[in-house]
């Protein structure tokens, strides 16, 4: 087993016969069995003249042997954080998991996020295959959500109280922050309980997690408001569709949506800075680009410039994130302001549809992403794996410990191929203006 950062912890020893022993199809996974962090071969090199072992994780799977008996075993589900398409895919694929292939019966879905485990929560509902049948069906989530959390301790109280062994969080950052946090203190209680997340985040920004579930039906949403945008921008002379879509601090949607629809003309995210006047700033680039070609489309992570409200008070919300001021608003009114005091004839339509996008149900690709995770984060947890997210990392499903998680997050790379092919799709300059500190 590997050492460091990647190393994975277990509740204790897995000896008792896995259920999933009986059916002959079965190919378990052994723990010995990585998937290296950086596959190239200039990364490796340095390993393989020393004799040693790169940097893994531990691949995710059926393990041979378990650790706890899942008929005499209490699931327990929860669902923290912002909305995302396929949250009841998960709760659905986890239910089925434990049911039908180990025989876990006892099965609880904790009530709106983290809080439905502290003092005076509402009751936890009981889950079985006819209460989830359908819910995939459905945008968000059937036990609902919330940011913010009690103590750790408070949360591994009730944990105890309610005799729960194994623990799903489905959540972002800060939900795999209060899990490791619950760990901990699961840990220092010599308590036997199996935490396995399940990494939510619409907007792809976990880091050892290439693609997220929901983040293609996101991207698919978003990229249906772009073409609206181009339709209303080409209908007058002289239109502009400005677009908002969800990226607090990764613009992976924003991108991916701008490249996969083809009509936008410029696309702007939160790693790549941007200006608003003088010659080459947004504003100049736009307006050569709508004298020459009547119409222009822009794609606006909701993370972007937000440089331009550092001169207002920030507040956070429940789960300590920053609120954002409200790019897509800021730039409709200089947009307009600008083109005004031309004289131009400008028509823009803002279009913001991050609540659709967010409450929809997975599509296809995200449904089979969901019952991945799901069903390896049940193999996972009734092996006694603990303090882990199921990650996703060159095509595999794999085990991250949570801990690895801190201070680390994924992020377009400005000099990378998502982006330069954004460059190449939109025409637009590799740099728009330049930031002034002091610009609002």
């Amino acid at each position: 087993m590997s050492s460091g950062r990647f190393s994975v912890e277990a509740v204790g020893e897995a000896r008792l016969p896995t259920p999933l022993e009986r059916a002959s199809e079965v190919s378990f996974t052994d723990d010995r069995e990585r998937i290296v962090l950086n596959p190239h071969l200039s990364a490796l090199a340095p390993f393989i003249k020393k004799s040693e072992t790169p940097e893994s994780f531990e691949l995710a799977g059926p393990r041979g042997k378990i650790f706890f008996d899942p008929k005499a075993t209490r699931a327990a589900i929860v669902t923290c954080g912002g909305l995302c398409p396929g949250i009841n895919a998960v709760i659905r694929g986890i239910v089925m998991q434990l049911w039908y292939r180990y025989g876990c019966r006892d099965i609880l879905g904790v009530r709106y996020g983290y809080g439905g485990l502290g003092k005076g929560a509402d009751v936890p509902r009981a889950l079985d295959p006819d209460v989830v049948s359908d819910i995939h069906s459905d945008g968000g989530t059937i036990l609902g959500s919330s940011r913010g959390a009690p103590t750790p301790s408070e949360i591994v109280d009730s944990i105890e109280r309610l005799k729960i062994r194994l623990l799903f969080p489905i959540g972002g950052d800060g939900t795999m922050r209060g899990a490791e946090a619950i760990y901990q203190e699961a840990k220092r209680r010599n308590l036997k309980l199996a935490i396995v997340c399940v990494p939510k985040t619409i907007d792809n920004d976990i880091a050892f997690v290439r693609r997220t579930f929901g983040f293609e039906t996101a991207v698919g949403a978003a990229t249906e408001s772009v073409r609206a945008a181009h339709v209303e921008a080409t209908g007058v002379p002289y239109g502009i569709g400005l677009v908002k879509i969800m990226g607090r601090h990764a613009g992976y949607i924003a991108a991916n949506a701008t490249v996969a629809s083809g009509h936008a003309n410029i696309c702007l995210v939160p790693e790549v800075p941007f200006g608003l006047e003088g010659e080459g700033g947004l504003l100049d680039v736009l307006e050569k680009r709508v004298r020459a070609r009547r119409h222009a489309v822009i794609v606006a992570a909701e993370g972007a410039g937000q440089y331009f409200f550092d001169h207002r008070e920030q507040k956070r919300d429940a789960s300590g994130n920053v609120k954002l001021g409200d790019i897509g608003l800021f730039l409709k009114e200089r947009i307009t302001a600008h083109f005004a005091g031309r004289g131009f004839p400008l028509t823009l339509k803002y279009i913001d549809p991050s609540y659709l996008i967010r409450t929809a149900p997975a599509n296809p690709a995200d449904q089979l992403h969901c019952a991945r995770l799901a069903q390896n984060a049940v193999h996972a947890a009734l092996a006694g794996k603990t303090g882990i997210m199921i990650g996703y990392w060159h095509g595999q499903m794999t085990h991250v410990p949570t801990r690895a998680l801190t201070g680390m997050t994924q992020k377009i790379n400005p000099r990378g191929e998502l982006w330069l092919n954004l460059l190449e799709m939109t025409g637009q300059p590799a740099t728009i203006g330049t930031p002034p500190a002091t610009e609002t």
